[in-house]
């Protein structure tokens, strides 16, 4: 029936969601303990099997994380910059500050270098808890980079705000990576036109592959 397949499919969808974050993880194990995936369906060798073949077709992604490890590991003791490709990474009155391409800076602060349970050099910063309190947290290539991709996201989503209220259109709110614009029917504006507007890279961001979806519709709704 309908309704018993798309049950199937939801359930589906939210194994392949867990299991492709879970990619980034130091582990697939801890990956299952951080998003609770042991209760929602997904058994450990299933998290297992799909990180490891999603690693193996990715292995650009996978070589990204572990050189965003190697550089953060070799500028907290050198405290001199350090390049990954367009990023410029340096420590000042120990904080760890990552240049993004549009020249915004993520901070870490308080870094130690220290062991992991694997045995290899675990990085660790100050900062908001889980617990909502001041401590001490773990990161890793994959969480460094993840931070450094919705960082350089959010700055693009940023500019194309900004490419579109300066040609004269309302935008009256966003969700996540989506703007929502309040547009007069006869004002001529095609969503067409406002994709081009919202596409349009800043300098910092030449050849950047960018694009973007759109609908049109008389009240908001999720497309």
């Amino acid at each position: 029936m309908p309704i018993e397949k798309h049950v199937i499919n939801g359930e589906l969808r939210q194994k392949g969601k867990i299991a492709v974050l879970a990619c980034g993880y130091d582990s697939a194990v801890g990956a299952l303990k951080a998003m609770r995936a042991l209760t929602m369906g997904l058994a450990e060798h299933e998290v297992k099997l799909i990180v490891d073949a999603w690693r193996a077709a990715n292995l650009h992604i996978v070589q990204l994380w572990a050189n965003a490890e190697e550089a953060v590991i070799a500028a907290i003791p050198l405290r001199q910059p350090v390049r990954l490709r367009n990023l410029r990474l340096t420590v000042e009155s120990e904080i760890l500050f990552i240049e993004l391409p549009s020249g915004r800076r993520l901070s870490y602060v308080q870094l130690p270098l220290g062991e992991n349970r694997w045995g290899s050099t675990s990085i660790a910063y100050t900062g908001t808890t889980t617990a909502q309190r001041w401590g001490q947290l773990e990161t890793y290539g994959g969480k460094l980079v993840e931070n450094i991709v919705q960082t350089i996201a959010r700055d693009l989503l940023v500019t194309g705000m900004h490419t579109v209220t300066d040609a004269g259109h309302k935008i009256v709110m966003h969700v996540h990576d989506e703007i929502v614009i309040d547009e007069p029917t006869e004002s001529g504006l095609t969503v067409a036109n406002t994709c081009e507007l919202m596409s349009t890279l800043p300098t910092w961001a030449e050849g950047f592959p960018l694009d973007v979806d759109r609908y049109e519709c008389a009240y908001y709704h999720k497309d």
